[in-house]
């Protein structure tokens, strides 16, 4: 376990990398888009995640707002034959849309834990409680 909180920018930072949002050491995922239970360095569990399809819009968001308005410049410059179109920009969209997948995922799961979300909310606690407590350590010294 970590000592100190981790904010959430660093926490969707840690799961956009793929690390566990406690610790950033450990690997959140265990196959390309299955979270892991736990982390294999700290054993925080993950498995309360709800990232259900909100990373797969985002990420269509995401790819369509870069990859339609780069297809309207170059028809509208080249007027290039469909078939290119097409041989270019649908391997593009869907590398892109993979590459782009897993990291979304990792940054929901990251924004679900450090917000207390669905099950995260004990680990929330957790954290709150051992952030909190040297300092109530230190004012029952001073009193």
């Amino acid at each position: 376990m970590t000592t100190g909180s981790v904010s959430l920018a660093k926490a969707m930072w840690r799961g956009f990398r793929g690390k566990c949002p406690n610790c950033g050491e450990g690997h959140m995922f265990g196959r390309f888009l299955k979270v892991a239970d736990s982390c294999d360095h700290c054993g925080e569990e993950l498995f309360h995640q709800r990232a259900d399809d909100f990373p797969a819009y985002l990420v269509m968001v995401v790819v369509g707002h870069l990859v339609v308005p780069a297809i309207l410049a170059i028809e509208t410059a080249y007027a290039p034959p469909v078939w290119l179109q097409l041989a270019v920009w649908l391997p593009v969209t869907l590398f892109a849309s993979l590459a782009l997948l897993q990291p979304t995922k990792g940054a929901i799961v990251g924004l679900q834990w450090q917000l207390g979300m669905h099950g995260f909310e004990a680990a929330k606690l957790r954290r709150e409680a051992t952030e909190f407590a040297p300092v109530l350590v230190k004012d029952r010294r001073a009193a």
